[in-house]
């Protein structure tokens, strides 16, 4: 049955609840990280401009330079007693359709006191600010300042030719730290940039290892692409592994890196040498049937980042929309016009509840990015696990572990199923 018949024929008492979109739902058995913490959200639209950038599209014969504009949302702890809740209007992934999503953040609220780590998260190509919005409100519930950005020329409602995401997304990332960095006002005085996390999915994942410090192959920048890739005078060139670009790309105060489905190894954008350059710790996060990025792939960048210690989480059977993605929007059932295709097919996957990855996400992120961004020891027996999730052994006695215990930690007795963690050390 066809799942917009099937919402056709579910009782209209449902359609209300199903129309609030809700980002922010935690399963009764997701593993512990995932809980929200314990600071109200609030969250922001804001928009920051790098003047004199190259444009790419247009630098055919010649090098053009204009403003780039990048509209974020940022969601930050927000002050004690500030009450939740907030919508989203956005729109689908055929750049048409209105959606508004629910969530628990409050608009403008005022800051809590203090100064909290930066994360960047970034989108795929196509893709928006909002894609992983459940993931910016629940850190900023942990105490992290998370932006997320529309990357011109690679949303729903702007997409171009690709060469400009695969040259501007680590130069976006790089500016939006940068910008927090000294941003004024109460936002910039609670943003602690020096310590510094980007997410990527998908290209977000791509500019995120290039920024990280994995500039391109040789063979990424040499070979002869498709006329579409050839052209704009060799830009891509900047990314390049050796280059004096690429070298004042990497920042210091960026101290983890977390790519989901990153896209790039299987078209040899990387090779071994070139990812043996990125020296930032640094979580994978992958489907294990991602036809898009491909998970042997995926699979090489966990191999050849020789220069960090490195993990690689995989959601067994799942496609390319592994982990990232919002629950698709009641909306995204009907099948779109302009696309041809229901847009639940961007959002989705065809194994895994959505909600489910959301909160296994969420629970490896906070583990991951308070060790290295908080230097919090205690969260490092959540990232130290059996391979197989399924052959730990729960074995617990009021409520406290057993000397036979080994089931991952943080997950409630048979949750862990279908998830493998693969842990490598710098060589």
């Amino acid at each position: 049955m066809r799942p917009a018949l099937f919402l056709g024929l579910a009782c209209a008492a449902a359609v209300p609840a199903l129309a609030e979109n809700p980002i922010d739902v935690i399963r009764p058995d997701a593993p512990e990280l995932a809980a929200p913490g314990p600071h109200p959200v609030g969250v922001r639209t804001m928009t920051f401009t790098d003047p004199g950038r190259i444009d790419v599209l247009a630098s055919d014969s010649e090098i053009v330079t204009g403003d780039r504009s990048i509209t974020v949302e940022v969601w930050y702890p927000a002050a004690e007693g500030t009450p939740p809740g907030t919508t989203y209007e956005t729109v689908l992934r055929d750049g048409e359709t209105p959606v508004t999503l629910t969530g628990a953040a409050a608009r403008e609220a005022a800051p809590a006191e203090g100064r909290f780590p930066l994360v960047v998260i970034s989108h795929g190509y196509p893709g928006n600010r909002f894609l992983m919005s459940h993931l910016g409100e629940n850190l900023a519930s942990k105490g992290y300042v998370a932006v997320s950005a529309d990357h011109p020329e690679s949303t729903y409602s702007d997409q171009k030719a690709f060469i400009s995401t695969l040259v501007n997304r680590p130069v976006d990332q790089a500016f939006l730290v940068e910008t927090m960095a000294t941003l004024g006002g109460d936002i910039g005085a609670i943003t602690d940039a020096d310590r510094t996390a980007v997410i990527g999915y998908s290209m977000g994942g791509y500019g995120a290892l290039i920024f990280g410090g994995a500039g391109l192959s040789d063979l990424a920048v040499t070979r002869a692409f498709p006329e579409a890739l050839t052209h704009h005078l060799g830009l891509l060139h900047r990314n390049a592994a050796g280059s004096d670009d690429h070298a004042a790309l990497v920042d210091d105060r960026v101290k983890a890196v977390v790519a989901i489905g990153p896209w790039g190894r299987n078209r040899d954008f990387w090779d071994a040498e070139s990812l043996s350059g990125l020296e930032k710790p640094l979580l994978l996060i992958a489907g294990g049937q991602d036809d898009v990025s491909e998970y042997p792939a995926m699979r090489q960048i966990f191999e050849e980042t020789t220069g960090t210690t490195r993990h690689l989480l995989t959601f067994v059977g799942a496609n390319h929309n592994a982990a990232a993605p919002i629950p698709a929007p009641a909306e995204s059932y009907e099948i779109s016009e302009k696309l041809g295709w229901a847009p639940f097919e961007h959002y989705a996957d065809a194994v895994w509840d959505t909600v489910r990855m959301n909160n296994v996400t969420q629970h490896f992120t906070t583990a991951f990015l308070d060790l290295h961004l908080k230097d919090d020891q205690s969260r490092a027996p959540y990232l130290d696990l059996v391979e197989v999730a399924e052959e730990g052994v729960f074995a617990m006695e009021d409520d406290q572990p057993t000397d036979a215990h080994t089931y991952w930690t943080g997950f409630p007795d048979r949750t862990a199923k279908g998830l493998t963690w693969e842990t490598l050390e710098e060589e």
